[in-house]
This record gives structure tokens, sequence and C-alpha cells, in this order.
């Protein structure tokens, strides 16, 4: 297998565990899961399927924060080692573009995602039902929402980490407010992050695998790499007992990223710990940031667990493409431009 590199900046104090000895998977956890437990600030009931980026050589994060009420907002998050987090006592305060004070009123799943000079927030929110919200910073200081870019119903906002042909690119789920029956990925482009258009179908639910066959969503912001845009997604299957979300992978190609090259027909990883098996929802893995090393090709995935804590995972940009390259399935017309 030929070389596969990271294109990106290097992130030398970022998290790391190296493979454990005769561990086979393309992926392995931190073995002090989950990095971030139950009550951790003030009024904090659950804090999970959250945001991490580096920041200024230490690490910066917006978490996704429940309290008793069980009403989710978004909080800051500040760490030396992207491992030892301090969360902020009061959600985030944004304003309107006007600078008046502008609360969503709730707010959950957030990517958070630098393109050029400015941060995005990007997170599912209310918009006359389920809808993508989104707010830009660039000192993490003042935040700023903008307008909504589609309208409901939708989840899973993932913005590409640059301009592709000189647009914003964003992934997204159509979605209903529940638990949708329907749950492909699409893809839309805007010149401006005011406009958006030129949508494309990206990926389909189902394939060969159950874990992925109720509904799929977009993950941490896609990697660039030397092989395409590397993305870790969930998958969602039904059992008698519930929902179960697992973790696959994915690689888009990097000019026309509504096609797929290459996608694993297994999960990289599924719930098996007892973090990730009991909680507030059980049995659940939901992927949202990633830190990447382009010196080495480190990984390290932050992910939900049980929709209560926040787990790392490790792996390689060599170890993940090999995997989903030797295990990749074609499902629908997934290798298409996505456009009927």
């Amino acid at each position: 297998m030929k070389e596969v590199k990271i294109i990106g900046e290097s992130i030398p104090n970022m998290p790391w565990q190296a493979r454990p000895e005769g561990h086979l998977k393309p992926l392995w956890r931190h073995s002090d899961n989950p990095v971030i437990k139950r009550n951790p600030a003030k009024d904090v009931a659950r804090i999970f399927n959250s945001a991490v980026v580096a920041y200024e050589g230490k690490f910066i994060g917006v978490f996704r924060t429940e309290t008793d009420t069980t009403r989710p907002h978004l909080r800051m998050g500040y760490s030396e080692d992207g491992l030892d987090w301090k969360i902020d006592d009061e959600p985030i305060m944004f304003i309107d573009e006007e600078g008046k004070p502008y609360q969503p009123r709730y707010a959950y799943d957030p990517r958070l995602v630098k393109v050029e000079d400015t941060f995005y927030i990007i997170w599912c929110t209310d918009f006359y039902g389920a809808a993508i919200g989104v707010a830009k910073t660039q000192d993490f200081k003042t935040f700023t929402i903008l307008e909504n870019p589609f309208l409901p119903f939708n989840r899973n906002g993932v913005l590409f980490p640059k301009k592709i042909n000189g647009n914003f690119v964003m992934l997204s789920r159509p979605s209903d407010s529940g638990h949708t029956p329907f749950g492909d990925v699409f893809l839309s482009e805007s010149p401006d992050f005011v406009y958006w258009g030129k949508h494309r179908h990206v990926m389909t639910k189902g394939g060969e695998g159950w874990w992925q066959n109720v509904k799929i969503g977009g993950g941490p912001a896609p990697i660039e790499t030397s092989e395409g845009w590397l993305m870790f997604y969930h998958g969602v299957t039904g059992t008698c007992n519930g929902l179960v979300y697992s973790m696959g992978g994915v690689i888009l190609d990097r000019d026309e990223p509504s096609k797929v090259k290459y996608r694993s027909r297994n999960f990289v990883l599924t719930p098996e710990e007892w973090y990730e098996e009991r909680g507030f929802v059980p049995n659940v893995v939901f992927p949202c940031a990633t830190l990447n090393d382009a010196e080495t090709g480190r990984i390290a995935i932050y992910y939900g667990a049980a929709d209560t804590y926040v787990g790392v995972a490790y792996t390689t940009v060599q170890d993940i493409v090999n995997y989903i390259i030797d295990t990749h399935e074609e499902v629908g017309d997934d290798a298409t431009i996505g456009r009927i």
C-alpha cells in the first residue's frame, strides 16, 4: 500500500497513546476513558458529543452540556493536554450580526472547524423544527450567530476545513425532529456562507452491514489526506432493545467530495465498554472532532459515549486509510457525483 499523508498542520502536543500490543482493530481507545465524566461543571448533568481544536499551543472546545432539565446548550472548555478539561460554568453567550444578544432555544452536537482565519461552530438548533445553527468567532470571546444555512428539517452539519473550488462546503443529513426514518448524507456549497446551493447526494445508508441500516450522519470535519478526504461518521441500526450508534470511516474525492472513493463495510468502533453501553442513552458512539498531526500521521478522535461522557480513540492515517480501502464496499450510487 502506498504511503498516505495528512495534508495540514502539525500538532506535536496532541493526545496520543500507541496501539496496544496485539490489538488488531483499526482504532484503539484511550486507556483512561472517559476523559470527561459526569457532572464536570456547575449545573451540568452530562457532557458529550463535543468539538475540540488546537488553539495557541493548547486546546479549546465547544461542548454539548445538559442541565438537570435535560435541555442542551453549548459551553466552552479549555485544556493544556487535550485530556484534562476545565469547562466553563456558564453557557456561551451569542450575539447576532447586529451585535444584539441572541441565544438559540437549544443547541447540541456541535462541530468546531477553522476555515482560513475564522472558527465556525455548527450545531443542531430549533428553527421551527430541527435545523442547523451556525456561529463564528476569531478569538473565542465574541460569538456571532449567522443565518440558518438550510431549511428544517436537518441535522449533522459538518463543514470542510478549507474551501473547495472557491466555495465553503458543508455536509448535512436531512432529518425530521425525531428519530428520522430516512438518513442519507448530502453536500451543499456557498460562496459567502449566506446562500447555499449546488446540493449533492454523498452517502447512502445501508450496505452489507446492518450497523448503518437505519441512518448515517457526518462526524468530525473531514481530514485532507493524499488519498482524499478522510471522514469518520456515525451509523445507526435498530435492535430489539433500541438503536445502536457505531463509528464508520469513508474517503471522499478531494476535488469532488460528493463522490465516495472508499467506504468500509465494517464499523471502526462500536459500543463495547461500560461508558459506551451504559448511560443516559445506552449503546452510543458518536464522533464529533479529531486532532491530527501531519508530521506523524497521528489522529485522536473525540466521541460522545452513551450521551453521557466524552471518550477518545486513536489511529494513524496509514492504519485507517488502509483499513477502509481493504474493507471497501460500494453502497448505492455513492461513487457518482450525487446528482440525478
